[in-house]
């Protein structure tokens, strides 16, 4: 009943053979990895205007070069990570290029800045889409924190699901919200041809509070900048676009950067030229919609609903980039091993699961405004963005290949760029909460290095001397004692061997039981097996493969049909365990083989044993 019931919830699990049947065509990965660009349109002006009104009416006519500036500079970021995904075709984002290109401290400086703005990310976008549908319904004001809540969970449930099933959801929003922004241009340039002309009318009049500087509009280019977040998704998911994946993804990004620089200037323009001036009651778009389709007109209630709708599912996009750059993570034992499990609809659900948690804080804590968050957020893109360019920088001057000074000097820009923009929104925005994404993303470096070189000092532990290691035979009984052992082994190690050598004492027949992930070495776990085991005829090595993404289902029905081939013996599951002398380390180890004994448990009542081995202090 239970699994029946998780089955509808979140679909049948999916064999490992359709995994490229769940990447999408660049039509559905558009709105799943660049919902979060896109619908920073909805507020990217309105946060560079908010900046300028502080000097006053006439400093607003400044608003449209400080969008052209951003539209080159969305132009070379886009370009940089179009050479990054041809570069990286595996998946290319800020994380892998510092690795590669920067050391190991960049890499990790920039995956914090990251996992720090993708939760940022997810947690503005649901707040703003609550707030939005609370304009529209006042009468819901009171529930904003519940209704931010229910839309994460529903954008984790649906991510759950898959990548097609996702791709599926977010489809038409995204795609609804870009044809209202296009309808907005094109009847707004009708009016302004027919009409109104091109003469810019005068916004309402406002008194300075602070001076027309250069800081000042540095800070409203750095909070324009915000329609930035999100670029860097679709180099991190070079792995949802169906083969050739990095050529759909370089072709996806040009499209998505069209998109968003075309869609950013018509709203910059509009606002300009009906001299559009921030109001605490209506954003910006609103009054742009009004002006061009009148405050009673149907498309205008479109366009508010698919903004509406836009803004809740650019949590989308953080959803798609927070589990794999976790998985990679993983891979590499800065992160607990289990964040790089595949689930059983071929997604990384643990680091789907960690983010819905992480995100509901934020929401809890900022308690439904995102006043606070919303000043955060573009800090760890752009730290990321400096990293990832800085790094091609090293790549094109080490590698040195053909046509390799343009594309440095095209990176060099956009690093020298985006750097200047981390600068000014770390200094302008520091008292206003961006002090604790400059504390966040040095603690989480170290949080991330100490799990690596915990990780290390573990597998050091238990690692096996090939010198120092006797072979292992099963002893012989007499009279014979009719039972089997089965041991999982999860790797040869210190653990493993002091299992095997258990089973071989108090069993005539031993089983080891290998199930095979994606990337194992058949003939190097063969080898292993027979440097430990030798010819010993009652010692056998089964691997098992699995159809599906789990590995604990194809041991549990190993099981069974070992008790089902000899009814007439006693079988013993023989399992190795590592013992953590440390609280942190449970949360490192052992993590599979707890899931595989309560898999096992809730089949019959079996004999376990537990071989435990101690971690040296």
């Amino acid at each position: 009943m239970t699994v029946a019931l998780i089955q509808r919830l979140f679909g049948k699990p999916l064999p490992r053979t359709q995994a490229d049947g769940e990447r999408l065509p660049s039509f559905e990965a558009l709105p799943i990895l660049s919902s979060d660009a896109l619908s920073s349109v909805a507020y990217a002006t309105e946060a560079a205007l908010g900046v300028l009104i502080l000097a006053g009416s006439g400093a607003l006519r400044l608003s449209l070069p400080i969008t052209g500036a951003i539209i080159v500079l969305i132009a070379v970021v886009v370009l940089s990570y179009r050479q990054t995904i041809e570069a990286y075709p595996e998946g290319g984002g800020s994380y892998v290029v510092a690795r590669e290109n920067l050391g190991t401290l960049a890499s990790l400086v920039a995956a914090a800045s990251l996992l720090v703005d993708y939760t940022l990310t997810a947690a503005v976008s649901l707040m703003a889409g609550t707030q939005a549908l609370s304009s529209l319904l006042p009468a819901l004001l009171p529930y904003e924190v519940p209704l931010s809540l229910l839309l994460l969970l529903l954008v984790g449930w649906a991510n759950l699901r898959g990548t097609k099933e996702a791709g599926r959801a977010f489809a038409l929003p995204t795609y609804a919200f870009v044809v209202m922004v296009v309808l907005l241009a094109l009847f707004g340039l009708q009016n302004l041809a027919l009409v109104h002309g091109f003469s810019p009318d005068a916004p309402p009049l406002s008194r300075a509070v602070e001076p027309l500087g250069l800081f000042l509009i540095l800070r409203a280019f750095s909070s324009g900048c915000s329609a930035m977040t999100g670029i860097e998704a679709i180099a991190n998911g070079v792995k949802v676009f169906r083969e050739p994946a990095a050529q759909r993804a370089r072709a996806t990004m040009l499209v998505m950067g069209s998109l968003l620089a075309g869609l950013f200037l018509a709203v910059s323009g509009l606002a300009w030229l009906y001299g559009i001036a921030p109001n605490p009651d209506r954003t910006v778009l609103a009054q742009i919609g009004m002006r061009v389709f009148g405050a009673g007109s149907p498309l205008f209630w479109a366009l508010q609903i698919t903004t509406l709708m836009i803004l809740t599912l650019a949590a989308n996009t953080a959803f798609a980039g927070f589990p794999r750059l976790a998985a990679m993570l993983a891979k590499d034992q800065f992160l607990p091993r289990q964040m790089g499990w595949i689930g059983d609809r071929l997604v990384f659900q643990n680091g789907i699961a960690v983010l819905v948690i992480a995100t509901a804080l934020i929401v809890l804590v900022c308690r439904g405004d995102t006043t606070v968050a919303v000043n955060l957020y573009a800090l760890g893109v752009f730290m990321a963005f400096t990293l990832s360019q800085a790094g091609m920088v090293v790549r094109w001057w080490r590698l040195r290949s053909q046509g390799w000074q343009g594309r440095l000097a095209m990176n060099a820009a956009g690093a020298l760029s985006t750097a200047v923009v981390l600068v000014v929104i770390v200094i302008s925005k520091f008292d206003e909460g961006a002090w604790t994404v400059v504390i966040a993303i040095p603690a989480l470096v170290v949080l991330l290095a100490r799990i690596r070189g915990r990780y290390r000092r573990v597998y050091q532990a238990i690692a096996v001397d090939p010198t120092h290691e006797a072979q292992i035979t099963v002893s012989a009984h007499s009279p014979p004692i009719g039972n089997t052992s089965v041991v999982w082994i999860p790797s040869f190690s210190r653990p493993t061997l002091d299992a095997l050598r258990y089973a071989a004492t108090v069993s005539d027949r031993v089983v080891g039981a290998w199930v095979r992930a994606e990337e194992d070495d058949l003939d190097l776990i063969r080898q292993r097996w027979d440097h430990v085991v030798g010819s010993d005829p009652n010692l056998e090595l089964r691997i098992l493969e699995s159809p599906f993404a789990s590995l604990v289902t194809p041991f549990v029905d190993f099981v069974e049909s070992l008790e089902q081939e000899h009814p007439d013996r006693s079988l013993t599951i023989v399992m190795p365990m590592a013992i953590p002398r440390y609280r942190f380390d449970s949360l490192l180890l052992n993590q599979r083989g707890i899931n595989m004994r309560q898999a096992l448990d809730q089949r019959h009542n079996r004999v376990f044993t537990l071989v435990r081995y101690y971690l040296p202090a």
